[in-house]
């Protein structure tokens, strides 16, 4: 293992595709290849091809896209965080709504990060496109396509991340700098107690993902570092990079691909919006899908 502190596979982080990113985020690892966002632009993108290829564009939405799931069962429909709540999108085809919980929301709000967690359903986080304190909520979509309130009172909600067994789910809240550790029933879903895991002082925590080893890998933004934290809170590596703002993580295999952005700088960098890679030495699992058990009739139509 690298002793705490050192760069992991400094010599090994790649920028190949020419791709620059306003706010890229949602990276996953998915059995269709690796897929990621553009969030405030509403692109989906995939990853493929050559090293050195552009992204590809499977869609594009007049709102901000936050992560999407795949879909069980089928062989190019996605479950998305997007706008005021989840959709179902197939490229080529228009967005089918399924649950928009902040449609009427008091102040305008906007869907963030979002991950399927081990038995199926999809988690996604609400934020103000302010950043409004306490305006942002922590929402499960259900495998009937029913969205429900898990959490309220966050700020700006990035992760979750779940544990192989399901039973553990971290949750940032970017803006307090706090990554919290919630207990989960992997049977009901029902959240329990949570205690804080990590609390960063010198950046904010974003992305992240969870490793074979249990250990969570976390884009800390505004600070150009993924750190690698144990199950215990320590932190255990840093990864640097010539960007400002990583954004989102994940691990396919052993590479970990780190998204990062150029909103809000006055003079980005070259690299400031690009997609980096590194090779680690503890791999990652490939990412959970959407299982639909009930399907609501947009589900029926996209199958």
């Amino acid at each position: 293992m690298t002793p705490p502190g050192d760069i992991a596979g400094a010599s090994d982080v790649r920028c190949l595709r020419p791709d620059r990113l306003e706010l890229g985020e949602g990276i996953r690892w998915t059995d269709r290849g690796v897929v990621l966002v553009d969030i405030l632009a509403g692109r989906l993108l995939a990853a493929d091809g050559d090293p050195g290829d552009p992204l590809r564009e499977l869609a594009r939405l007049p709102h901000p896209l936050g992560a999407v799931a795949p879909v069980a069962g089928t062989s190019d429909t996605w479950v998305a965080a997007a706008g005021t709540g989840f959709c179902l999108l197939t490229p080529g085809e228009a967005p089918r709504p399924l649950a928009r919980p902040e449609e009427d929301a008091v102040r305008p709000l906007r869907m963030n990060d979002a991950t399927a967690d081990p038995s199926g359903r999809f988690w996604a986080g609400s934020m103000s496109y302010d950043a409004d304190p306490d305006a942002g909520s922590l929402y499960r979509l259900d495998h009937d396509g029913t969205a429900v309130r898990v959490l309220d009172g966050i700020t700006v909600p990035n992760g979750p991340a779940f544990t192989a067994d399901g039973d553990v789910m971290y949750l940032a809240d970017s803006a307090r700098g706090v990554v919290r550790r919630h207990f989960v029933d992997p049977v009901t879903a029902a959240v329990g107690s949570s205690e804080v895991f990590v609390t960063v002082d010198d950046g904010s925590p974003d992305g992240m993902v969870v490793d074979v080893e249990g250990a969570v890998w976390i884009a800390v933004w505004g600070t150009g570092t993924v750190r690698r934290y144990l199950p215990d809170g320590r932190l255990d590596r840093t990864v640097r990079l010539p960007a400002r703002q990583p954004a989102g993580v994940c691990l396919q295999g052993d590479l970990l691909h780190i998204t990062t952005a150029r909103v809000g700088l006055a003079h980005p960098g070259a690299d400031d919006g690009a997609l980096f890679t590194v090779r680690v030495d503890v791999p990652g699992r490939i990412a959970s899908a959407y299982v639909v058990q009930e399907p609501v009739p947009s589900l029926r139509e996209a199958s």
